[in-house]
Formats: C-alpha cells, structure tokens, sequence
C-alpha cells in the first residue's frame, strides 16, 4: 500500500466501533507476531552467524524466502537462513510460534496448546519437541558443595511406536514383575543445596556404576560431598574416584542427621522427585523415547527459571543460559 494511501485508511481507525476494533487487532496479531518472531530470530543469530556446511562466518545477503533473510557463504557458496540447520528448519507457522511458546510456559497440553494457538494437535507435538530438544543441554555445568544424588522410576512407555517389543497393555498399567526390573526407567538427579540440578534417564532397570560414570561423574565438583542413599552403587561410585561420600538409611527409618558440612540427607532431591512426577500426571503418561525432554522442560520452569518465551526461543537455538 502506499504511504498517501495509507495514512488516509490510518485517520480512520478513530472512527472504529469496539467490534470493528476487535476484527482490526484479529487480523494483525499473526503478523504482528511473524514480525516479532522473525526479528528474534535475527537478534539470537546475528551473533555468531555463520555457513552451517563449512563454519565461514563471512557471508552476504542474498535476498529473502518464507519471512526469513538468506545469506550466501564467501567461501562455499552455499545459501542459507537463520534457521538451518537448527532444530526449527522447516517448521511453518512462524507468526504462532511465539503464542505456542506462552503454552510451553503455561505446561498446557498437546489439545489444549492446539486450541489455544490454532493448529492441529500434531503440529503442537511436532513443535514440542523441537523446541525442547535442546533445553535437556541447558545444566549447569558443576555441583558443588553439598551435593544430593537419588534415582526415581517411572514405568516404561512405548507411547506412539508402530512396533511394540512387548505385549500392549492399558494405559497407565503395571510393570509385569515386581520391585525395580527392566519394565522400569530409571532416572538419576543430582542436586546441590544452590538448587543447581543435573538429570539423566539412566536406562531401565537398577541404577549401575557405570552409569553414574557416564552421567554423574563429569558434572561432580572434586571437592564434592556426595549425599545419598543405602544403594551399594553410590559407596562403590565414590571409592573408585575418590569422592567423600555420606549415606542415609531409609529403609531403616533415618531421615536426617548432622554432619561436618552441615544436615546430612537426600530431601532435596527427593521433593524434587515429588514435583516432576506431580507436573508430569497432566500428559497423562508420556513416552520413554521422550522423557529426557520433559525432565528438561521441567527443570527450565522449576523455581522460575525461564519465564519468558524470548528465553526459551533462545534455549531452542542452544544459546544456553549459565
């Protein structure tokens, strides 16, 4: 539209009545939001911009297709957006990303964020975990101190897979043997008394050496004071590397006791246990293959850690807060 144009449609605007009003503010909020998007998008990557083929940072515009600026690599010649080669390529969209983004903030549902943004419940999954699949990167990087470590379980679920390596069962349902078996995934916390949290899904079945190798080991400050349970994998963890470690019995009754370094237990991690497991009753069970992502969008809103969804646009493109 040109500008004479429109400034005389702009002096009219006064003339509106609430309902025309409302039908004004409607038709732009998709825009408005594909500008506000689109404009994140380039403030996040600007820094650091470079050819997602060979690593140049020297590139040129080379105009503009779906809402996004392109580049051309100095060196490859290759052409490419903001968006390539980031978890987001070739998600459409784009205006609704930021209203979808308020759902993540809001734990809502894959219905309910659907409703809520208007798409199809498909895209509102598809855009889950695409957006989440980098938060599960953003930890810190070192516990330190008093640090509590304890494993949780949650029945295995195959949620959504074409072929089962087991008979189906209900939803929700038991696992076919008792106490801690392979029908189980095992998830390992580790939580300082900062509030600083690591997790892992570990596997199914009993927590192993090994595993807190894998997984505990490079997060653990040296000077560390490893509090735990009774479990012979914890004590067997900390003699092989030298770690100071302290136990609490609770099969036994002991809940807390004092120490040298301060009380001596493992309630931390465990009402963080009990939280993760209260957030994650409203999907209704989730899949095994996915849980790392929900362990990781639980700990992005626990305590208020993320609370806007400029920073969690910038978590999806692995600029990780610290």
């Amino acid at each position: 539209m040109k500008a004479p144009k429109f400034e005389e449609s702009f002096t009219q605007l006064a003339l509106l009545n609430q309902p025309q009003r409302q039908q004004v503010l409607a038709a732009l909020h998709p825009a408005a939001g594909l500008d506000r998007v689109v404009a994140l998008i380039g403030e996040i990557r600007s820094k650091g911009r470079c050819c997602p083929d060979c690593g140049c940072e020297r590139c040129h515009r080379h105009g503009q297709a779906n809402d996004l600026q392109r580049f051309r690599c100095c060196a490859c010649g290759r052409t490419f957006n903001d968006l390539t080669g980031t978890p987001l390529a070739r998600l459409r969209h784009k205006g609704k990303w930021l209203d979808y983004l308020e759902t993540v903030l809001d734990s809502r549902t894959v219905r309910s964020a659907a409703k809520r943004v208007g798409v199809h419940p498909n895209t509102t999954f598809r855009w889950r975990h695409r957006f989440l699949g980098r938060v599960k990167d953003d930890r810190p990087e070192r516990l330190v101190g008093i640090v509590e470590a304890d494993e949780t379980f949650l029945l295995e679920s195959q949620k959504g897979s074409r072929k089962l390596d087991r008979k189906p069962r209900k939803r929700g349902g038991r696992a076919a043997l008792r106490g801690i078996s392979h029908h189980l995934d095992c998830i390992l916390v580790a939580r300082d008394r900062s509030g600083q949290t690591i997790d892992a899904v570990t596997g199914r079945g009993a927590l192993k050496v090994s595993q807190l190798v894998t997984h505990l080991l490079p997060k653990l400050d040296p000077q560390a004071l490893l509090l735990t349970d009774a479990n012979a994998a914890y004590p067997a963890f900390a003699r092989a590397h030298g770690i100071a470690h302290q136990a609490v019995n609770l099969s036994a009754g002991e809940r807390v006791r004092n120490g040298a370094k301060g009380a001596i237990h493992v309630q931390n991690v465990n009402a963080y246990h009990r939280r993760f497991k209260e957030w994650l009753m409203r999907f209704h069970g989730v899949a095994s293959r996915w849980l790392s992502n929900y362990l990781g969008w639980h700990w992005a809103l626990d305590g208020g850690r993320v609370t806007s969804v400029e920073q969690l646009l910038r978590i999806a493109f692995g600029v990780i807060n610290r």
